[in-house]
């Protein structure tokens, strides 16, 4: 039996293994980078330990770091939690050669169904139905062209390691195939550490349905229903449902039985989830397999009542599935069962409906952009059928070198209108402040009516994959409960404070310590200046701390007002920094430089 794992992550996700641990008597080590010292997940765990550095690199992906604090902390298993090293094989086998458990699937199954390619052939071996794409990574934009040239338009460009919407493009044009083609190889290369895409034909108004799967060591592949996660900003998810709605018992048993048949074909093992995309006409379409747990898989919990995580700690223990029976007679798998019923006989019941909105800290009035902050009060809602997973609490800084995922609020109901009215009012009640995020987002789309068609098979409407980035318009009511962004964007410095024996990091506005200072009036302004700004009325500045990734345009070329001439890159998300005014454009800053709020990276003449 497991008697101690090390986290290896961060925020909500860290905070979640942290207290299912602990509720299985499992002492708990959590690591945590320089910008996150004091973080919620350090303090919920038992033990924490410092990772010098901040990026993911040098701190949550460094490998020899993390299997050094396991040996020095005497872990005994090390659980990934999603993202991260979660789906890289060859950390897997670095934890399981260090005498470690690796909670999740093996390395042979991370690998095989990792590979995007690979698991489109598992997926045409047991029958399910795929969209057309290619067989092997392409090497150069010009491939996609190709494939677009025969296949049609759209096409989806698709990172062949990785998932969670990252390294994914959908392209209309021809001529927006280089540059997708592009920047879905650097997302991939940021994100999992492997550029390598695939192109594959990109259906019209999907919508994106995926099966939660469980297989233990003892042959048992159970799956936990389906999840509906269409509502979606460039194509990383915002609102998941369980159980899918508007689907045909047809739909639901190819879903369920396509996702066993992969799994058990692989001999999987843990947590995993099988994703399918279904069309405007009904067709059901593998996606892809995430080989760890999923940041929606509470909305699977309150619906089935099943802790995925604890499973995941029973499963990497050698332990049957807690919900099949107890004789192995009893017990079947698709492998070995002789009926669909038979099939399903280790599948938890789903019981009524939930919601999953996820509280990102991001700016919706500005695209959706990365908000970076300290969370000055946080107030989550109350009453029957809600639950958060937050990774902040009042005082937390949301850093910007990972995800802007800060909290989950899930909420549950008998039907889902019951808790679709439900949500109304937890999101009405839900409280943050000091930092941009997508609460307002969340109102408006609770009381749209897109929203409850979507539940509905005889509607005609209906939200798709990319639904959002073509018709959400945030409402007069959503902008006016909109924090001001000039404070939520201010230079921030950093000061390491120790706090009862712990380290907690704090940032104070760079301008309010400029201002302490003997004889120092530092204003806004000049603080941006002090970074490489100006004030020029045609200067081009970044909005909040970033990467400066590419530049769209060359020096001295013409450009028009609002046209994207740079591509900066915090949190995980790639953004476009906009011309302002028309005009011949000089380049200041550097591709890969690294890039304050307000600096200033061109100018236009």
């Amino acid at each position: 039996m497991i008697s101690a794992v090390l986290i290896a992550n961060r925020g909500e996700i860290a905070v979640r293994i942290a207290r299912t641990a602990r509720d299985l008597g499992i002492r708990s080590i959590a690591i945590y980078s320089e910008a996150d010292a004091g973080a919620l997940h350090t303090q919920v765990a038992d033990e924490a330990y410092a990772l010098p550095g901040n990026t993911a690199a040098d701190t949550y992906m460094n490998v020899p770091a993390l299997l050094d604090i396991a040996v020095r902390a005497g872990a005994d298993a090390i659980h990934p939690g999603y993202g991260f090293l979660s789906e890289n094989a060859d950390f897997a086998r670095t934890v399981a050669e260090a005498g470690l458990t690796w909670i999740g699937p093996s390395p042979e199954s991370i690998e095989l169904l990792g590979d995007k390619i690979a698991a489109r052939r598992v997926a045409e071996e047991v029958g399910a139905p795929l969209a057309p794409g290619t067989s092997d990574p392409i090497d150069d934009w010009q491939e996609a062209r190709a494939f677009a040239e025969e296949h049609g338009l759209p096409i989806a460009i698709k990172a062949a390691y990785g998932g969670g919407g990252r390294g994914l493009k959908v392209v209309e044009n021809l001529e927006d195939i280089e540059a997708a083609f592009n920047s879905a190889g650097r997302e991939a290369k940021e994100a999992f550490g492997r550029a390598e895409c695939y192109v594959e034909k990109f259906l019209t108004h999907p919508r994106h349905v995926e099966a939660q799967i469980l297989a233990d060591t003892h042959g048992n592949v159970a799956v936990l229903g389906t999840r509906d996660c269409s509502t979606q900003r460039r194509f990383q998810k915002l609102i998941e449902e369980a159980p899918a709605p508007a689907l045909s018992d047809d739909q639901r048993h190819g879903i369920h039985e396509g996702a066993r048949a992969i799994c058990a074909k692989v001999g999987y093992t843990g947590a995993g989830t099988v994703e399918y995309i279904v069309s405007e006409d009904g067709t059901i379409s593998f996606l892809e397999v995430n080989t760890r747990v999923q940041v929606e898989h509470p909305v699977t919990e309150m619906v089935t009542g099943v802790d995925i995580i604890a499973e995941q700690f029973r499963i990497a223990s050698g332990e049957p599935l807690s919900f099949v029976p107890s004789s192995p007679s009893d017990s079947l798998s698709s492998s070995d069962s002789s009926s669909p019923s038979d099939a399903k006989a280790s599948d938890p019941v789903s019981n009524g409906h939930a919601f999953e909105f996820r509280i990102n800290a991001e700016d919706i009035l500005n695209g959706f952009a990365p908000c970076p902050g300290t969370v000055v009060r946080f107030e989550p809602p109350t009453g029957p059928g809600i639950r958060v997973d937050s990774g902040v609490r009042s005082g937390s800084i949301v850093p910007p070198y990972y995800d802007s995922l800060v909290a989950k609020l899930l909420v549950w109901g008998p039907t889902r209108e019951i808790a679709l009215n439900r949500a109304k009012q937890a999101l009405q009640e839900f409280d943050i402040e000091g930092v941009r995020t997508v609460l307002p987002f969340h109102r408006d789309m609770v009381a749209s009516q897109v929203l409850v068609d979507h539940g509905d098979p005889e509607a005609t409407a209906g939200i798709y994959t990319d639904w959002l980035d073509h018709n959400y318009r945030p409402s007069a009511e959503a902008t006016s409960h909109v924090t001001p962004v000039e404070a939520i964007y201010a230079k921030r410095t950093r000061v390491a404070l120790e706090i009862d024996g712990k380290l907690v990091s704090v940032g104070f506005p760079s301008d309010l310590l400029a201002a302490g200072t003997q004889g120092a009036q530092v204003s806004g302004a000049s603080a941006s200046a002090g970074s490489g700004a100006s004030t020029g009325g045609n200067d081009v500045t970044c909005p909040y701390e970033a990467n400066l990734v590419a530049w769209n345009v060359a020096e001295g070329e013409k450009v028009e007002e609002g046209q994207a001439i740079a591509t900066i890159e915090a949190m995980k998300m790639e953004s476009a920094v906009k011309a302002p005014a028309a005009g011949t454009v000089s380049l200041v800053a550097k591709e890969g430089a690294r890039l304050e709020p307000g600096a200033v990276i061109a100018t236009i003449s």
